[in-house]
């Protein structure tokens, strides 16, 4: 019976969506591809599950006693990095550059103007805020990655620590350098091919 309630319910709630549900947008005028969009949502999706699976693989290679511990730095990740991504992380990365290095921190501190309109210099036919969604899970695995050098022998402050200044020192300038228009290696004409040079 309670399956057969919550296909009753999901349906129910299938119907409320189709009669009160907003009109369609049309996005034609905006230069958003709803099919580039589609992409870019399930790509991001993708990238996001790739730091559950690190934190299960570096869990089954510590032993048993550590094996919480190194899967909670993974974990952890997703969250300092967010909340380092909006605040500031993105502008460094991302942000009106200086000198080619790094981007001016106020320019989207706080997600200020990163919105649901294309940005033509990063992401022509999505929205701007999936473009740094999409980034952010980037800037989340990157550390994620580096904890199975130092499993079982750090501190859970000292990791924290570490991410925090990892991700505003190292992974926000190099992708400044690399991804963005003004980038200091993108003018001398760096590749970078699947984030092998800013990720890895």
């Amino acid at each position: 019976m309670g399956k057969k309630l919550n296909f009753i319910v999901l349906g129910l709630l299938a119907l409320l969506a189709l009669i009160f549900g907003k009109d369609y947008i049309d996005y034609s005028g905006s230069g958003i591809d709803t099919g580039d969009t589609a992409w870019m949502i399930v790509a991001s999706a993708f990238v996001l599950l790739m730091t559950p699976g690190l934190a299960f693989f570096y869990g089954g290679m510590v032993n048993r006693k550590s094996v919480i511990s190194t899967m909670l730095q993974s974990f952890v990740a997703l969250g300092v990095i967010s909340v380092i991504w909006v605040i500031v992380g993105f502008s460094l990365a991302f942000g009106e550059s200086i000198g080619g290095i790094i981007g001016n921190p106020m320019t989207y501190l706080f997600f200020r103007d990163v919105g649901v309109n294309p940005n033509p210099d990063f992401a022509a036919t999505i929205p701007f805020l999936l473009f740094a969604l999409f980034q952010l899970k980037f800037a989340i695995i990157t550390p994620a990655l580096i904890t199975g050098s130092f499993a079982e022998r750090i501190r859970f402050r000292s990791y924290i620590l570490f991410m925090v200044l990892f991700s505003v020192i190292i992974y926000s300038p190099l992708a400044h350098m690399t991804w963005h228009p003004n980038g200091l290696f993108r003018n001398w004409g760096v590749l970078d091919f699947a984030g092998g040079t800013v990720v890895h």
